[in-house]
C-alpha cells in the first residue's frame, strides 16, 4: 500500500484511521516488537513499537490516543 501524498498532512479521517489500524495491529499482530524506518532518507524518522516502554521510560508518559 502505497499513497503519493507525501507533501501533505494526514486529514481528521486519516488519522483516526491511523489510529484504529495501529490499534488492531498492536492487538493481533504485534508480538515482543518491530523496528522501523519511515520517512524521507534525507531525514528518516526511528518508530519501535514494543509490548514494554522504552528502557527507563515511565509508562506515565505515554499518551493514549
Amino acid at each position: 500500500m502505497r499513497d503519493e501524498r507525501h507533501d501533505e498532512p494526514l486529514s481528521e479521517a486519516e488519522l483516526e484511521l491511523f489510529f484504529q489500524y495501529l490499534h488492531r495491529y498492536a492487538n493481533h499482530d504485534l508480538d515482543q516488537w518491530l523496528n522501523l524506518r519511515v520517512g524521507d532518507a534525507d531525514s528518516p524518522v526511528y518508530v519501535t513499537l514494543g509490548r514494554n516502554p522504552a528502557p527507563g521510560s515511565d509508562p506515565s508518559c505515554y499518551s493514549r490516543p
